[in-house]
């Protein structure tokens, strides 16, 4: 019998955390029932890992749908080593659980069996098995004990004229290794693939040699330029579990830093998209307003990158009144500026030229493979948790969702511009209205085996943890999970009739994270 979204979110209970969560525990047979009749109401997936005790394991899947989000819970005996792919359900499921093939053992069945993290980076056996050793263990085996490195079977076009172009996973200048591989005739690409994860830093494992109370400060390092958004959601988990409201200073705060996270990073890539399109005028001008927003950050909250800012109960420090003074002068100073280098932008014929019809991604392929955040908002996907469950202080702040309909370049570019000015006017309001009081409450460490997810919607799109206790105040599982897990097999298909030259443009205007998707 078919169930609505409502149906299967009655059923579930409530997970503490991000508002509007729930969880349902399945069977293989109902696991697979929930993501079709979910995914047939315009359900997406958020994420999707595993975890593996002594005695069993669970596959987890996080849906969003119109009542909010359900994370599909799916037990397994400890000899059971498979369960039901949802990669035709959600094709963005494809790469996840590889992923968990590669570190915990367990196997969906799909076709596609090649590694996706593995590189012969640590010996046989999965990293986050019960059973293994500490990450300084694993480190430490001898060459002898790894796996040779493998040939990694890329998928190959045939035709007349067609040839191959590789590039990577070493780039030139100061970025995280990532290979792609160019099917070509001429300059005109017929098809892209990627693999990633040359640099797995094993911060899953990490996370359970660290204690609940610290393990905020690893989340913030998952991806640099993410660092709020991550240590936020960790803390949202953390306190849900705890079962602690922060206070509302410190809820304020947050807001303030997750939008001077955003407005950093559309600054610089509004900057590096107008060099990319020859326009090195764009890159010394937004290279300029970004600089000083890291500096009025500097000022106000300690930390040019807000790495140590969020932390359990609250933040680690208050803002000063110079401070709120500089913060303000700066972003007075940055929207007319940023709004007179968007009219060029728009008027420049070569400028214009380049993002027009680049990289397009319609609305009906976004949908079927889950593009997500900003980018997905440019084609058209009309989600942003700030808007759709927001956590405080966005309850209250009235967010304008950002949207547009092409779905190409400029379409992405158009909706930094209206991120960055909307971004700029919430962080006035927090200023003119920060609550007096505490910036930080007192958080107790949550009951062993309880469970919390964080969600927040970061500058590049939503990002989840979720966090299980184990005894002794320790984490037991710590899954983190960035957007570009998403949008990295769309950038893909956003190639596919370009020329080569436009992919670094394309590749920057969705600006994904190797760090992110690669733990």
């Amino acid at each position: 019998m078919n169930k609505s979204p409502a149906a299967w979110f009655e059923r579930a209970t409530i997970v503490p955390g991000a508002p509007g969560v729930r969880r349902l525990e399945t069977t293989p047979a109902s696991w697979l029932e929930a993501a079709l009749e979910l995914a047939a109401n315009d359900a997406r997936l958020i994420a999707l890992w595993a975890e593996q005790h002594a005695l069993d394991s669970a596959v987890f899947a996080a849906v969003a749908a119109a009542p909010g989000v359900v994370v599909l819970a799916l037990p397994l005996p400890a000899a059971q080593r498979t369960y039901p792919s949802l990669e035709s359900v959600f094709p963005a499921a494809a790469r996840m659980q590889r992923a968990v093939r590669d570190l915990v053992g367990l196997d969906s069945g799909d076709t596609d069996a090649r590694p996706w993290l593995r590189h012969a980076a640590w010996p046989a056996g999965f990293p986050l098995a019960a059973a293994t050793d500490s990450v300084a263990e694993i480190l430490a085996a001898p060459a002898s004990e790894r796996a040779a490195l493998d040939d990694y079977p890329f998928i190959r076009v045939e035709g007349d004229g067609v040839h191959e172009i590789a590039v990577g996973p070493v780039h030139a200048g100061i970025i995280e290794p990532g290979h792609f591989r160019f099917s070509v005739v001429g300059e005109k690409i017929l098809r892209l693939e990627e693999r990633l994860g040359y640099t797995h830093k094993g911060i899953e494992k990490r996370f359970q040699e660290l204690p609940l109370l610290q393990g905020h400060r690893l989340a913030a390092r998952i991806s640099g330029d993410s660092a709020v958004a991550f240590s936020w959601a960790y803390c949202q988990a953390l306190e849900g579990m705890a079962g602690v409201t922060i206070p509302p200073r410190g809820a304020a705060l947050r807001g303030i830093a997750l939008e001077l996270e955003r407005i950093a990073n559309h600054l610089g890539d509004l900057g590096a998209l107008g060099n990319d399109a020859g326009f090195a005028f764009g890159l010394a001008q937004f290279s300029r307003l970004k600089e000083s927003v890291l500096r009025a950050s500097e000022v106000a909250l300690g930390q040019r990158y807000l790495l140590d800012l969020i932390a359990p109960g609250g933040t680690s420090v208050d803002i000063t009144e110079p401070g709120r003074a500089a913060l303000t002068a700066c972003l007075q100073d940055i929207v007319p500026q940023a709004a007179l280098v968007r009219r060029i932008y728009e008027d420049h014929a070569g400028v214009r030229d380049r993002f027009k019809g680049a990289g397009t991604v319609a609305p009906e392929l976004a949908a079927r493979l889950g593009l997500t955040g900003f980018a997905g908002r440019a084609s058209y996907q009309r989600f942003d948790w700030r808007v759709d469950l927001p956590c405080e202080p966005y309850a209250g702040l009235s967010v304008a969702l950002a949207q547009h309909t092409d779905g190409d370049v400029a379409a992405r570019v158009s909706i930094r511009f209206d991120e960055l000015f909307e971004s700029c006017r919430l962080v006035h309001i927090l200023l003119e209205q920060l609550p007096p009081g505490s910036h930080r409450g007192e958080v107790p460490e949550p009951a062993l085996g309880s469970f919390g997810v964080g969600l927040i919607e970061g500058w590049r799109g939503p990002v989840w943890i979720g966090l299980t206790a184990a005894d002794s105040g320790a984490i037991q599982r710590c899954h983190a999970h960035d957007p570009s897990w998403q949008n990295w097999p769309i950038l893909e298909h956003a190639v596919i009739g370009n020329i080569v030259p436009d992919f670094p443009l394309i590749n920057k205007s969705f600006n994904l994270s190797y760090s992110g998707h690669d733990l």
